[in-house]
């Protein structure tokens, strides 16, 4: 048996290496890997060298997850899942994601290192497509694993045109056998994910690591507000149809109703149509992200913001059109599996380990309809994320590896 490692020197490779991948996907704005695309191809090549130098067996399944796997004491030995995401948005920092994947893969090369026999297998999951970069759903990839793949979304299409169906086909991957990522959930013990908070809350308290307690369900929407354009000049005031103003009225109102129920509402996407200077907008897109601890408070907020487009719009004799694009329900963490995350914190000096509530998504989320599972958090500096400035301390790179061990043996204790 070799001497235990030191945490140290694996927390340098675990950030060396979230570099190499940052230099495979750089773009101008900062990274871009998304799925299906060349970058991921890489990426994901290059991540099964690490798994198969942790000891991990490196494949990459039907739906393009990059996957290592170690082989429990039998045959039929139940397998704990451990991971994160590969992919990005656009102008992506370093860590979102693929630190908690790399993480997932150093905690195992020093399980072996030490000669650390488990009562189960691992499986280290780099799930393809969190984020949802390139064909708008998110969570394809770890969907596909949990086995809740939907057969409507081969027609989604890139900003080029391109079919999932097509683009599936491009990289290399049989559509027809995408059902042969998913696991069965009765032999599957439960899922643990390292990712950096995403938000302040840490760095506020002055903790390195956090508890996750569950993820906020979300909601998202493509919307349009229509009317019609006219002459900047020319129309008077009272025969006018401005959809923007139509629009302005629903993005300042997401704010206040989500705000005052104790959810998350966010436009990121506002376009004006024909866009020039001297023409009233005709027609308005812009996208809504809602997101809140309970469904039912984000669908009542949901109704809330449906209900005041409507009043503006019709006010102003416009067209309200509602798309909705995407819905994840709101989870909560298995206790046994929190419980695990907790001792391997308290393992590393902290006696009261911090409990967080996750507004940001994550694979977790999917995954929770195969099996449990828990999530432990990393401070990031000023809760920055999903920005080319996105960064961690080393020394909590090196306590949280220490954690996540600690919380994968404190399982094996529990299944030994």
């Amino acid at each position: 048996m070799s001497a235990e490692p030191s945490s140290k020197r694996d927390a340098a490779e675990v950030l060396a290496r979230c570099d190499v991948l940052a230099e495979i996907s750089a773009a101008v704005d900062g990274i871009e890997r998304s799925y299906l695309t060349p970058e991921h191809a890489r990426t994901n090549w290059t991540v099964g060298e690490w798994m198969a130098d942790a000891g991990l067996t490196a494949w990459q399944d039907a739906a393009g997850n990059q996957r290592g796997t170690l082989a429990g004491p039998t045959a039929d030995a139940p397998v704990l899942l451990l991971g994160s995401h590969l992919d990005t948005v656009p102008g992506a920092g370093r860590y979102d994601g693929v630190l908690g994947t790399l993480m997932a893969i150093a905690v195992v090369g020093r399980l072996r290192d030490r000669g650390v026999e488990l009562p189960f297998g691992i499986e280290v999951m780099g799930f393809a497509d969190e984020e949802g970069t390139r064909f708008g759903r998110t969570l394809l990839g770890s969907c596909a694993v949990a086995g809740t793949w939907d057969d409507t979304w081969w027609g989604l299409q890139d900003a080029h045109g391109v079919t999932m169906w097509d683009a599936f086909r491009a990289f290399g991957l049989d559509p027809e056998r995408v059902g042969d990522a998913a696991l069965d959930p009765a032999r599957v013990i439960g899922y643990l994910e390292a990712h950096i908070e995403q938000g302040p809350l840490l760095q506020d308290a002055d903790r390195a690591l956090g508890v996750v307690r569950g993820i906020m369900g979300a909601r998202r929407f493509d919307l349009e507000m229509v009317g019609e354009a006219g002459h900047a000049g020319g129309m008077p005031y009272g025969r006018r149809r401005d959809a923007l103003l139509g629009a302005s009225e629903v993005v300042s109102a997401v704010e206040v109703l989500a705000r005052d129920a104790g959810a998350v509402g966010t436009v990121g996407k506002l376009r004006a149509f024909p866009g020039a200077m001297n023409v009233i907008p005709g027609r308005v897109e812009f996208s809504l992200d809602l997101r809140a601890e309970s469904d039912a408070v984000r669908d009542d907020v949901w109704r809330e913001i449906e209900e005041t487009a409507r009043k503006a719009a019709a006010a102003r004799n416009l067209a309200f059109e509602v798309s909705e694009m995407h819905a994840a329900r709101a989870t909560k963490v298995g206790e046994s599996l929190a419980l695990a995350i907790a001792e391997g914190i308290r393992a590393t000096g902290d006696a009261e380990p911090m409990h967080l509530l996750s507004k940001a998504g994550h694979d977790a989320m999917a995954i929770a309809d195969l099996c449990d599972y828990a999530m432990l958090f990393i401070r990031c500096k000023d809760g920055i994320s999903h920005h080319r400035d996105e960064s961690v301390r080393p020394d909590d790179v090196e306590v949280a590896l220490d954690a996540f061990e600690a919380a994968v043996l404190t399982l094996a204790e529990q299944y030994s």
